[in-house]
């Protein structure tokens, strides 16, 4: 829509409407409006220098795990030979032959000890040297709680009987047996010579 223009009547008429209106609050716009303030200009204050800084360089290290109970197989493998070092390697490549085998499966615990003990001390007594104890890798198990229950009992338990009196002056070493007897669920125990 286009605008038109006013002609000289309707301008003649819009002065008359002025000159005659009343203000409504007649002392507000006596003088005119103050004018704006002009905007302050910032003042320019020094940025800081900032220092080099690398990705992570204050990163707190992340806490080490604790392993409260390293590997069965870990923890024999890393004790010191106290046999001869050349039958020690053909023991552990499973050259050498046990002469005597106990075997564990099927035990409790407390059924399990006392005959450990009794066949390594018969065993020593009757000069054998390399014995076999087989404990069999035990079962899984799920069961829910707070403490871990390792895999196999007697596996765990017969290499701590084997460093305890009355077996420790008997034994001289202990080191899992090699595949062709047992692998992981048996032992070879190298007994001293009795005296």
């Amino acid at each position: 829509m286009s605008r038109r223009k006013l002609s000289s009547e309707e301008i003649d008429l819009w002065h008359q409407v002025v000159a005659h209106a009343e203000r409504l609050h007649p002392g507000s716009h006596s003088h005119p409006p103050p004018l704006p303030l002009p905007k302050p200009k910032p003042a320019k204050t020094p940025q800081p220098r900032l220092e080099k800084f690398d990705l992570g360089s204050h990163a707190k290290s992340k806490p080490m795990k604790h392993d409260l109970k390293p590997a069965l197989a870990m923890s024999l493998a890393s004790s010191p030979v106290q046999m001869d070092e050349k039958a020690f390697r053909r023991m552990k490549r499973g050259k050498l032959r046990p002469e005597g085998k106990l075997d564990l499966h099927g035990m409790r615990v407390d059924g399990a000890h006392p005959a450990l003990n009794r066949f390594i001390l018969t065993a020593q007594a009757s000069g054998k040297r390399l014995v076999l104890g087989v404990t069999g890798k035990g079962k899984d198990r799920d069961v829910p709680g707070p403490m871990p229950v390792p895999r196999g009992i007697l596996r765990h338990h017969v290499p701590q009987w084997l460093a305890l009196p009355p077996l420790a002056q008997a034994v001289l070493q202990v080191t899992p047996a090699h595949v062709s007897h047992g692998g992981e669920g048996a032992y070879y125990v190298y007994l001293r010579r009795s005296r």
